[in-house]
């Protein structure tokens, strides 16, 4: 048994999660339920694998902190792995990543979402509760910037789930302490950057909050998720991470850069065997504002009900249009193979490049594209990972 076996059969059964713990047998979570396969696992095969996928540099660090954080294609799956100390002894907790390239349209989302990257400042907010897909729509709103218009876009995250290949847009992606020490330095780093596109995977402290609105107001788009099941509480947890003395500051900086905000949650679909998402909108209009402002965000569900004119959707009505809809995204009915790392042989880089959708209005307006780029407007371009660490390596 190794772990390539585990993580295939988790492919196999369609779990989105596989849990790895001594003395017990592997879960799985499969449509938002465990359900345990296999004999127990003992502990030092456990402490063999984690030895293994971590490496022996990164070993003392383990010990250090007895938890480690890592992405990797694991049997043609990209799979983001936590590895713990456990009073047993080495857990894996293993997110099984989808398989396709992540779009509006693959992950079933409403198509009013793709307004959220058109304006070129202010800050888009994903929340949800774990597990229910917010990085997967981050990634669908970066792939429709990067599909549809050439800016800079600067991904931070810790670590990288989805990797994506530029195609119109010039795309950077950061992983946290592989890449930079942190979120503050990532962050500090980018605005020397020249980016027009700014990816926060996960705004988890004050500090991050307050470089990210920062980053809001002086001229970039910033998408970002955080850990909240409505749009209110999402906005409500940002205000209350700071002292209560600045509070009413961060509340109107909140309010003057903000884009929009998408809640989520998963729904199983018995009669598509799927997952889809479900979602909350809320849309800054002026009232929205100044809810915000006067941090009345009790307010904020009345606002939400009245405002089908403004595209904001309350979870009710978007299952509403969800159970109108006709054609889905089923796994399997990919058009398009998905982005992958360069010179992973598990998952290959297409030979050709998937058809590019027609721009919008206000890329058309910027100029002509660079002299440099491929032939109508295309970037591509192909990263060698493994020459950084050859010229790191070269003796002085």
């Amino acid at each position: 048994m190794n772990l390539e076996s585990l993580i295939n059969t988790a492919r196999q059964q369609g779990a989105s999660d596989l849990h790895l713990e001594a003395g017990l047998p592997a879960a799985l979570r499969i449509r938002g339920a465990l359900k345990t396969v296999g004999d127990p696992l003992p502990a030092n095969l456990l402490l063999a694998f984690a030895r293994e996928i971590i490496g022996e540099p990164h070993w003392p660090r383990f010990l250090e902190r007895c938890s480690f954080d890592l992405s990797r294609t694991i049997q043609g799956v990209r799979c983001r792995i936590n590895i713990l100390q456990s009073a047993r002894g080495v857990g894996f907790a293993i997110r099984l990543l989808s398989t396709f390239q992540a779009t509006i349209e693959s992950l079933n989302l409403h198509p009013d979402l793709k307004r959220f990257v058109e304006p070129h400042n202010g800050l888009v907010l994903v929340s949800g509760p774990t597990g229910c897909g917010k990085s997967s729509t981050l990634a669908a709103l970066i792939q429709e910037i990067n599909l549809t218009e050439a800016r800079h876009i600067v991904t931070v995250e810790s670590p990288i789930e989805y990797t994506f290949r530029p195609r119109r847009a010039f795309l950077r992606q950061r992983e946290v302490g592989r890449d930079t020490p942190s979120f503050e330095q990532a962050l500090l780093d980018a605005l020397r950057e020249d980016p027009d596109v700014l990816m926060v995977g996960e705004m988890r402290d004050a500090e991050t909050m307050r470089l990210t609105l920062n980053a809001a107001e002086t001229g970039h788009l910033v998408l970002a998720t955080v850990h909240s099941s409505t749009c209110a509480e999402a906005l409500q947890r940002i205000v209350a991470s700071f002292p209560a003395e600045i509070q009413g500051a961060v509340a109107a900086q909140l309010a003057d850069c903000l884009v929009g905000v998408i809640a989520q949650r998963l729904r199983f679909r018995p009669d598509l065997n799927i997952r889809v998402p479900e979602c909350e909108i809320l849309v800054p209009t002026n009232p929205v504002k100044a809810h915000i402002r006067n941090r009345e965000y009790f307010r904020l569900s009345s606002v939400l009900e009245t405002g089908g004119d403004h595209g904001m959707w309350t979870f009710q009505r978007y299952r509403s249009w969800m159970e109108k809809r006709a054609q889905w995204h089923l796994p399997g009915h990919i058009m398009d193979p998905p982005d992958s790392e360069v010179g992973d042989p598990a998952m290959p880089a297409p030979t050709s490049p998937p058809p590019i959708a027609k721009p919008r209005a206000s890329a058309a307006k910027r100029g002509p594209e660079s002299s440099a780029s491929a032939p109508g407007g295309r970037i591509e371009i192909e990263p060698v990972e493994g020459e950084f660490g050859k010229i790191l390596k070269q003796p002085d």
